[in-house]
C-alpha cells in the first residue's frame, strides 16, 4: 500500500521536528517536506503535492486561513487538516469555510492522529470532539424551516443522506442504513455538495443541524 505523504506547516521548529519524528514511526506515512508560514506551505505544496497537509493557524507572513484557501483553490485535491492549539470558534468556521477538511487541536494522543489521517484520505472530516460540540451547538438552532432556500433542491434520499452524515455516520455505515453501496452513497453526497454550494461535509453536516434537518450526534463530525 502507498504511504501518505504529508507536508507539516507550523512556525515552531521544535514542534516540526517532534511531529516530523513521530509520523516516521507511522509505517503507512511520509513527511516529504515541512513549511514554517503559509506562504511557503503553499509554495511546497505546488513543489512536493502531498497527500495530506497538517496545517497551523497562526503563523507569520501568511496564516494558516488564507493558505488553506490558496492551496485548495490551486489543488483541491489535497487533503489540508488544521492541526493547531487554538479552539477559537472563529478559527474553527474560518477554517472549515476556508475549505479544510478536519479540525485537529494539538493535544491528541499519537495514535488519534495516525488514524485521523488515515480517515482523511478515506473520505473522513474529522474534527476533535471537544471542537466537534461547539461546532454542532452553533448550528443547531435552524434559520429556516426545510423546504425554503436550497434545501427544496434536495430529493428525499438526498435529504435521509444529509441527515445520516450530520449524525455522524461514515458511507459505510449510511450504505448499510439505506442498503445501497457505498459508491452511491459518495455519488449522493457529491450530488448534495454542489446544490448547496458547500465544501466538504464537515459544511454539510453543520448545514443540516442549522436547518433542522438532523439532530447533533454526540462525538466528531465524519465522513
Amino acid at each position: 500500500m502507498p504511504r501518505v505523504s504529508v507536508l507539516l506547516v507550523d512556525d515552531q521548529n521544535l514542534f516540526r521536528s517532534c511531529l516530523a519524528a513521530l509520523l516516521a514511526s507511522a509505517e503507512d506515512m511520509e513527511v516529504i517536506g515541512e513549511a514554517a508560514d503559509g506562504r511557503e506551505a503553499v509554495e511546497k505544496t505546488r513543489a512536493l503535492r502531498p497527500d495530506v497537509v497538517l496545517m497551523d493557524i497562526h503563523m507569520p507572513v501568511c496564516d494558516g486561513i488564507e493558505a488553506t484557501r490558496l492551496i485548495k483553490a490551486e489543488h483541491p485535491e489535497t487533503k489540508v487538516v488544521a492541526l493547531t492549539v487554538s479552539d477559537d470558534d472563529e478559527d474553527l468556521f474560518q477554517a472549515i469555510s476556508s475549505g479544510a477538511e478536519g479540525y485537529l487541536l494539538k493535544n491528541l494522543y499519537p495514535e488519534e492522529l495516525f488514524q485521523l489521517i488515515r480517515g482523511v484520505m478515506a473520505g473522513e472530516s474529522p474534527v476533535s470532539p471537544a471542537i466537534a460540540t461547539r461546532l454542532l451547538q452553533e448550528f443547531r438552532q435552524p434559520s429556516h424551516g426545510p423546504g425554503h432556500g436550497p434545501v427544496s433542491e434536495l430529493t428525499p434520499r438526498e435529504r435521509e443522506i444529509l441527515r445520516l452524515v450530520a449524525e455522524g455516520l461514515s458511507n459505510a455505515d449510511i450504505g448499510a442504513r439505506l442498503y445501497v453501496v457505498e459508491g452511491t452513497v459518495k455519488n449522493h453526497l457529491h450530488n448534495i455538495l454542489g446544490k448547496l454550494h458547500l465544501s466538504n461535509r464537515v459544511q454539510a453536516a453543520a448545514f443540516a443541524l442549522r436547518e433542522g434537518l438532523a439532530s447533533p450526534a454526540n462525538g466528531p463530525v465524519r465522513s
